[in-house]
């Protein structure tokens, strides 16, 4: 049985994964309440393995470097992301990392991946690392989108559109739900659209 894969990406409502060094927002775009980080805290809770391309791995290294254990009490989520076994699929990377426990995988992302989902006792799981993801879909890898979409429109200082040039899926919704009254978490089961007429 091959583990399932999660691309879990956080979106303002018009698509954008990040914002430029206009934005003044903050982290999580400011709308961050109990109930997200609560809900956070519980999805990465279980064994996990994450799964992260080069450019997110650096954010990581960068934003979530200094964490330490001892920091959980003030930032548990990103503490317990950072204490997770790591695979980075990169052909530019060169390990080791400094990271807990972090391999570093260099190839075809879609061999690599194939193999994890094969090998893996745990479920997988990518944070962000689009351009990535959008490959791994396309390939037909990725069991679940998880899109939690925040209550922000970014038109000036949106970067990253998530689904800029990736193929045309089909979205079968498999779980829905408001957290703190505002953000939208919402799970799809994508299939690439007319797969089937083309099989």
């Amino acid at each position: 049985m091959t583990a399932t894969y999660t691309f879990d990406v956080f979106s303002s409502l018009d698509g954008f994964g990040s914002y430029n060094a206009d934005g003044d927002w903050g982290g999580y775009w400011g709308k961050q309440g109990p109930e997200f980080l609560s809900r956070r805290l519980a999805q990465y809770r279980d064994d996990t393995r994450l799964v992260l391309g080069a450019n997110t791995f650096r954010q990581f290294l960068e934003y979530l470097g200094p964490i330490t254990q001892e920091s959980e009490a003030s930032d548990p989520v990103n503490t317990r992301m950072k204490y997770l076994p790591t695979t980075v699929v990169s052909s530019t990377l060169e390990g080791p990392a400094d990271w807990p426990d972090a391999t570093i995988a260099s190839g075809d992302a879609v061999e690599i991946v194939a193999r994890l989902k094969e090998d893996s006792e745990v479920p997988l799981r990518s944070h962000g690392s689009l351009s990535l993801n959008r490959t791994l879909m396309a390939a037909g890898l990725v069991d679940r989108v998880q899109v939690t979409v925040f209550p922000v429109i970014t038109g000036h200082t949106g970067t990253d559109p998530i689904f800029r040039g990736a193929a045309d899926f089909d979205l079968e919704l498999i779980e829905a739900r408001t957290l703190d009254g505002h953000t939208q978490e919402l799970i799809y089961r994508p299939t690439l659209h007319g797969r089937v007429a083309h099989e």
